[in-house]
């Protein structure tokens, strides 16, 4: 199946700019799923409080892999972060959330609930057929992603000021589209595809 190729085309230190041009990109989807992939790292326990009320009753996960001193198991955060008061969840520091989650929720309130660890929204949707540059969508491939705080399509462990704005093509790439895709924008293909989805 392979993934999908990522090409960014909006860099921006504005949070509010990436989303919005990042949700006229996604007006431009033939078809767009109902839900998001929503990721998002959480070092505080304020932005844990509030992606939870995002994406109530789904999991965190720890953000670095620990084990059971005892057994050298790997731990698994399998608790109810809404059940514990700020000093316990702060004992399981840094935590990260990544779960498919209902779209109008997360579009309605992602702004407000960003902290200062990266976070990303994937929608994933199909592009329609353009004739006139011979593209056509691929509903596996398709879509649009902001990453926040990034600047790669598969998140990368490089922190940044920017928030990056990504379209989602085919796996065998499609610059054409992109660069009318990043046109629309007002924008144009920042470097090369990057591995997508």
């Amino acid at each position: 199946m392979g993934n999908s190729r990522a090409y960014p085309v909006l860099r921006t230190t504005d949070a509010a700019e990436a989303f919005r041009q990042a949700k006229r990109l996604c007006g431009l989807l033939e078809h767009v799923d109902d839900q998001v992939w929503l990721f998002s790292e959480l070092p505080t326990v304020r932005d844990v409080r509030r992606i939870a009320a995002l994406a109530p009753g789904l999991p965190f996960d720890y953000a670095d892999a620990r084990t059971d001193p005892a057994t050298g198991e790997y731990l698994l955060f399998d608790l109810d972060v809404t059940a514990l008061d700020d000093a316990a969840l702060a004992g399981h520091l840094p935590l990260t959330f990544s779960e498919d989650v209902d779209r109008e929720r997360v579009e309605d309130g992602i702004l407000a609930a960003l902290g200062d660890g990266m976070a990303a929204i994937d929608w994933h949707g199909r592009w329609p057929d353009d004739p006139e540059i011979d593209s056509h969508g691929h509903w596996n491939y398709d879509g649009v992603q902001v990453v926040f705080h990034g600047d790669e399509a598969q998140y990368g462990d490089r922190w940044t000021e920017d928030h990056t704005v990504f379209v989602h093509v085919t796996k065998y790439g499609d610059p054409e589209r992109a660069r009318k895709l990043a046109a629309h924008i007002g924008g144009e293909v920042l470097g090369e595809a990057q591995l997508g989805w």
